[in-house]
C-alpha cells in the first residue's frame, strides 16, 4: 500500500516529487529499502501497524564503513531477513537536501522545511554510518554510532526486534549477547595514567581523553595492535591525558568536573554502550566529544585530532573536518586511504 500509494503520488505531483527525492543516497543501498515522504510520524504508524519499528541509516558518499555495513552486513541472509522482518528500513544522506519531518513534528530553521543535512545535524550525527532503531512511538529504542561488524549487528537488531529496550540497558545486553574470540585480558600501554585517577582538568593543560575497554572484545583488541601504534596515532596520544578504565571497574576516582564516583557509575551515567568507546574532556572538565565506533587507524587519528587542535570549538562536523583535513593531507602529496 505504501509503494502504490508513493506511485500514485509522485504521477500527480511530477514538479513537487522531484524537488522531494532529486538528492542521492550517500551509496546504493539494497533494493528492499522502504522509499517513503520521510514524514517519520506517518512511517513509525505504518510500520508498528504491520508489527515492525522504524531503522533509520544516514550515510555519505566515499564513507568505506558505509560500504562495508552495505556490502558486509547487509548481504549476509540472516542479517538481511531480521531486518526486512521486523524493521522498516529509511535511508538518508547526511549530506541531502529531501525535506524530513522527525516525529516531534518540528521544522527548521524560521518554519522552513528541515533537510536531511539539517536534521542529521540536529541528531548529532557525527559518524557514518549512524543507525537509529525506533519503537513504536517513535522514541529511540538503540542507536549505533559508527560501523558494526555483523556479528554485533545481528545483536542490536535482536536486542530491538526482541523489545528488550523496555527490560535491560543496550550495553549490559551487548556485553551478555555478543561473544566473539578476543583477548581474555587488557591491554596495558605505557601513556595511560595511573591511579588514583585525578582527572580535573587545568586552564591551558591537556585535554582528557578517557578510554572505556572491557575484556574479550576484538574491536579492543585491533585498537591496541593497529591504531594506537600507528605514527600519526601516536603523535596525537602526546598530547592529551589518556585513561583507561574497565567496564564494571569499581574503582573511586574524580571526575573532570570535580565530583568524586566509582568508575562503573560514571561509564553507566555516561551511557557508555560499545567497547572501545574513548570519550573526550575539554580543560572546563565538559565532555566535548566521543568515538563510540569500530574506526580504522586513520579516523582515529582524526578524532583526536579535532580534539587536540581545538576544531571541534568552531566545527561542530567531525565529517566536515576530516574532508578538510584529508585535502590538506593531499596537497601536501600523502596517499590517504580512508580504509587504512
Amino acid at each position: 500500500m505504501r509503494l502504490l500509494f508513493l506511485l500514485l503520488w509522485i504521477l500527480v505531483t511530477m514538479p513537487a516529487a522531484r524537488a522531494q527525492v532529486v538528492a542521492p543516497y550517500a551509496i546504493d543501498i539494497p533494493k528492499w529499502f522502504t522509499e517513503t515522504f520521510l514524514d517519520f510520524r506517518e512511517d513509525v504508524r505504518e510500520a508498528a501497524r504491520e508489527g515492525k519499528r522504524v531503522l533509520i541509516y544516514f550515510g555519505q558518499d566515499g564513507c568505506p564503513y558505509c560500504t562495508e555495513l552495505m556490502q558486509t552486513s547487509f548481504t549476509q541472509p540472516r542479517i538481511v531477513d531480521k531486518t526486512r522482518r521486523n524493521f522498516v528500513a529509511i535511508a538518508l544522506n547526511v549530506w541531502g537536501d529531501r525535506e524530513v519531518t522527525w516525529v516531534d513534528g518540528k521544522t527548521g530553521v524560521d518554519g522552513k522545511p528541515e533537510r536531511e543535512k539539517d536534521f542529521a545535524k540536529r541528531m548529532k550525527v557525527q559518524f557514518t554510518p549512524t543507525l537509529l532503531l525506533l519503537d513504536e512511538n517513535g522514541a529511540i529504542a538503540a542507536r549505533l554510532n559508527g560501523y558494526y561488524p555483523p556479528h554485533r549487528m545481528e545483536a542490536a537488531l535482536d536486542y530491538v526486534a526482541g523489545h528488550r529496550e523496555k527490560k535491560q540497558a543496550f550495553a549490559d545486553y551487548m556485553r551478555t549477547a555478543v561473544k566473539e574470540a578476543a583477548s581474555e585480558t587488557l591491554h596495558d600501554e605505557a601513556f595511560f595514567l595511573k591511579p588514583p585517577y585525578r582527572l580535573t582538568r587545568k586552564a591551558r593543560g591537556k585535554p582528557l581523553a578517557v578510554l572505556f575497554e572491557t575484556r574479550s572484545c576484538s574491536g579492543c583488541d585491533e585498537m591496541h595492535r593497529e591504531g594506537l601504534r600507528r605514527p600519526a596515532v601516536a603523535e596525537q596520544l602526546a598530547r592529551f591525558d589518556v585513561v583507561r578504565l574497565a567496564l564494571g571497574e569499581r574503582t573511586e576516582l574524580i571526575r573532570p568536573d570535580g565530583r568524586k564516583t566509582g568508575a562503573d557509575a560514571w561509564a553507566r551515567e555516561l551511557n557508555i554502550a560499545y567497547t572501545p568507546t574513548i570519550v573526550f574532556f575539554g580543560e572546563s572538565g565538559r565532555e566535548v566529544f566521543r568515538v563510540e565506533a569500530y574506526v580504522r587507524p586513520f579516523h582515529l587519528a582524526a578524532a583526536f585530532d579535532y580534539v587536540s587542535s581545538g576544531a571541534y570549538r568552531s566545527e561542530p562536523s567531525l565529517q566536515r573536518f576530516i574532508q578538510a583535513r584529508t585535502e590538506q593531507l593531499r596537497d601536501r602529496g600523502q596517499a590517504v586511504d580512508l580504509w587504512k
